[in-house]
């Protein structure tokens, strides 16, 4: 469960989005095409860093430092933004290999407006604001499709775009269509290249382009752009993207810079009537971490083209249907949901009424320890984790872990636990000899030699109680068939409760091998009680300001860390951090709220980035 705290929000009430020169705009004056005009004039003529030079961009302008935060390539066709990646790829290097027969094989540059458009002119084929990193399967599944909104998918990425029969008014083609996450990110891009290239792309054949240096874009593909803009607005990381972006090739995305542009350009009569207010909200179908929301639709005097879900006053999700199904809830607490519609020049409806619904309480099974992570990664790399959620503090004094070796014999004599594990709170197991860059063994509960600590991925790992089995990892007499080598598991959220038979895709999630990250993290409970420390001295930050690169003291304890921009955006997030150095060069500069947990308490302090 991710907390909201208010203070983060009132602390400043300006700030910039994002750090853009000193009268940039200062000569985009107008409105409609005659401000493109001037827009173009301001863009115009940038550094030209040749198309290999892409992949050096792209070292800054395209990491992810926003979703699993674990510095990969933020690839948008391949990114779930609320899920487990499919695969991942790292920066640094020319991607030209493998024959990208499948998903995951190398990533390549893909040109949102395809290269055949403009015919491999310079500067537009290495311009880095409309060309991507993207996963070399998918972006040859794109091809020259143009983007659009599909009614029948015959292929879907492993993230969720896809590819099939448009929905367009007035296209009958192929087109492909991205997931809701990156649409306002591609529909800006678009608006880009059709400023950037005033000058030349009314000789562009493309299916989106109707030959005009004006308008540019056929009626149809302008308000299905202006819908993903309005739907998608510009995130932290377009932000970050840009910036990068201009230390690089020399000139912006306006339209990341101001958003209002859109409208300005392309809807100058802009629509000002906002949507009506949905009704008849109800929840059905509760259970103890979810519940099932459904809504009439709204009217506007254009179209409705999205609704806002919150949960209390929070920003839940943005859909385009009229039902959400929530996630991620907690048993037995009560929650309140509303909706808003909202329309493509950005008008925001009237909120639907409220709807209460509580889950159900945690009832049979949850009320035992479960394994909650399995580390089996390079050499002795080598942890478990025991999660407690109970409700209430366990004696472990009857507890033992054990091990099958190579899927045969019996389960060995087992390493007994002792102490008390509180609710809330995680037990963790390592091999003494983990490497201390994957997990320091002086945070573990347990680190020792023990043969338990020694398994490999064909080695079942038992929780055991009073002497019977509760919890398996792996299969028990399962042969020496590798269930899980060289790989970080941890339990879905959605398993409460221990099992005895070893489930991996219904009840794990799997990452790379050394994925410690998490391990020994705190479980939010409701029963937990926090401190909150605002600027005091219990950790220390040096140097502060600084280029991006600094230390944290935090008298050795493991800790969490996540900054906040001045308008209370999350823009970096670190968990279970055991190093004290911590670089963030891709944030502008400008003033922050970094906020500093551990098991004890939370600390929030302000730091400068010069």
């Amino acid at each position: 469960m991710k907390k909201t705290y208010s203070f983060l929000f009132l602390l400043f009430f300006t700030a910039a989005i994002a750090q853009i020169p000193s009268g940039y705009y200062a000569t985009a004056t107008g409105t409609s095409y005659t401000l493109k005009t001037q827009l173009y004039t301001i863009i115009k003529g940038h550094t030209d860093n040749g198309y290999g030079g892409l992949y050096t961009t792209y070292q800054t302008s395209d990491v992810d430092n926003f979703y699993e935060n674990d510095g990969t390539v933020l690839d948008m066709y391949s990114e779930k933004p609320n899920g487990t990646d499919p695969y991942n790829y790292s920066t640094g290097s020319t991607q030209r290999c493998g024959n990208y027969s499948t998903e995951g094989d190398c990533y390549n540059r893909e040109h949102i407006i395809p290269q055949s458009t403009f015919g491999s002119a310079a500067p537009m084929v290495s311009d880095a604001h409309f060309i991507t990193p993207t996963d070399g399967k998918v972006n040859g599944q794109r091809s020259n499709y143009p983007h659009g909104t599909v009614a029948t998918a015959t292929w879907t990425s492993l993230n969720g775009s896809k590819l099939g029969s448009s929905s367009v008014s007035g296209y009958v083609g192929t087109v492909f269509e991205p997931i809701d996450e990156f649409k306002g990110d591609i529909a800006r891009m678009y608006f880009y290249f059709a400023t950037r290239y005033e000058t030349t792309v009314s000789g562009y054949a493309y299916p989106m382009f109707n030959g005009t240096s004006t308008q540019v874009f056929t009626t149809s593909f302008l308000n299905m752009l202006l819908a993903w803009n309005a739907l998608d607005p510009v995130s932290p990381r377009e932000i970050a993207r840009n910036k990068a972006i201009y230390v690089t090739q020399n000139n912006r995305n306006p339209y990341i810079d101001h958003p209002e542009y859109v409208q300005q350009v392309w809807n100058p009569t802009a629509d000002t009537t906002a949507p009506s207010n949905p009704t008849n909200l109800v929840s059905s179908g509760t259970t103890q971490t979810t519940t099932n929301l459904s809504w009439t639709g709204s009217t506007d005097n254009v179209a409705v083209t999205g609704y806002n879900v919150y949960q209390g006053t929070s920003l839940k999700a943005t859909v385009t249907g009229t039902s959400y199904a929530v996630t991620g809830l907690t048993a037995a607490t009560a929650y309140t949901f509303s909706i808003k519609a909202k329309d493509a020049a950005g008008n925001i409806s009237a909120s639907s009424n409220s709807v209460n619904s509580t889950t159900t309480a945690a009832t049979g099974s949850t009320t035992e320890l479960l394994f909650s992570e399995y580390i089996e990664g390079s050499s002795n790399n080598k942890a478990l984790e025991i999660s407690n959620a109970t409700g209430i503090a366990i004696n472990l004094s009857v507890y033992s872990v054990k091990k099958q070796t190579n899927g045969a014999g019996s389960w060995s004599s087992g390493i007994a636990l002792s102490g008390t594990l509180n609710n809330g709170s995680k037990f963790t197991l390592v091999n003494s000899s983990m490497s201390s860059s994957c997990y320091p063994t002086s945070s573990a509960t347990i680190s020792t030699a023990a043969a338990e600590m020694t398994f490999n991925g064909n080695d079942a790992v038992g929780l055991f109680k009073n002497g019977v089995l509760i919890d398996i990892i792996g299969t028990f007499n399962g042969g020496t068939a590798n269930f899980a080598a060289n790989v970080t598991l941890r339990r879905k959220t959605t398993i409460t409760g221990p099992k005895t038979t070893f489930n991996k895709t219904a009840e794990w999630d799997s990452y790379a091998a050394d994925t410690c990250n998490n391990l020994g993290s705190k479980i939010i409970s409701k029963e937990a009680k926090e401190e909150i420390v605002i600027d005091g001295n219990d950790v220390t930050i040096y140097p502060n300001p600084s280029n991006g690169s600094f230390t944290i003291d935090n008298s050795n304890k493991a800790f969490s860390v996540e900054i906040y921009n001045l308008l209370g955006q999350k823009v970096f997030e670190s968990n279970n951090t055991n190093g004290t150095a911590l670089s963030v060069l891709h944030l502008d500069k400008g003033l922050y709220l970094i906020k500093i947990t551990d098991d004890a308490k939370t600390s929030v302090k302000k730091i400068i980035i010069n």
